[in-house]
């Protein structure tokens, strides 16, 4: 019985970067780190970029680390259509109340659980680099969606830095070229070696 997946949707440069250098309040992406994002011109289109943006709008749930949910302006509660948010952080404040439909979590198992119940038969789609690589090293990660932007950053914060974790081997199951990005689907392929 294959699971609802769990999808991490991320824009990266060539040489492996999420966002420039300093990301921070008021500089989210990082200096120059906007032209990561360049494919998204034609997120309304009907061509490839479109369909790309569709899907990711398609999805169920949302799972996010807590920096990028911070950094996003915890998308003022509502990710997109009112979907389920889980944010993953290491400790909950009881006086921090989450808006909208977000929700706190300390236990990766069961924020994982809760977002593919939340989703039903729809993908959970994944933001920030923290949470993919908890979600990752607890085998919930079940697919890569990589935007690759045609340029090399240099510096900034990477998608996967130095973790420590075993080798994982990916699947491409799809690739599309859109203006401005190669949209690449990868599937984990876990350690037992089964696809989820």
């Amino acid at each position: 019985m294959c699971r609802t997946p769990l999808r991490l949707y991320m824009s990266m440069s060539v040489d492996g970067y999420i966002a420039g250098p300093d990301d921070r309040p008021g500089q989210e992406l990082g200096r120059n780190g906007g032209r990561l994002f360049n494919w998204l011109d034609d997120r309304m289109s009907e061509g490839i970029n479109g369909l790309v943006h569709a899907e990711a709008l398609a999805t169920g749930a949302v799972i996010s680390g807590r920096r990028t949910f911070e950094l996003a302006g915890r998308w003022q509660g509502d990710h997109h259509d009112g979907v389920p948010i889980h944010v993953l952080t290491h400790h909950i404040d009881p006086a921090d109340k989450p808006p909208g439909s977000a929700k706190y979590y300390t236990d990766v198992n069961a924020c994982a659980t809760e977002a593919r119940e939340a989703a039903g038969n729809r993908a959970v789609m994944v933001h920030g680099a923290s949470a993919a690589q908890a979600l990752l090293a607890a085998g919930q990660l079940d697919e890569l969606e990589l935007h690759v932007v045609p340029v090399l950053m240099g510096d900034g914060r990477r998608l996967f830095a130095p973790t420590g974790h075993d080798h994982i081997e990916l699947e491409l199951v799809r690739r599309l070229e859109g203006r401005d990005a190669t949209h690449l689907r990868y599937r984990v392929v876990h350690r037992n070696g089964e696809r989820p």
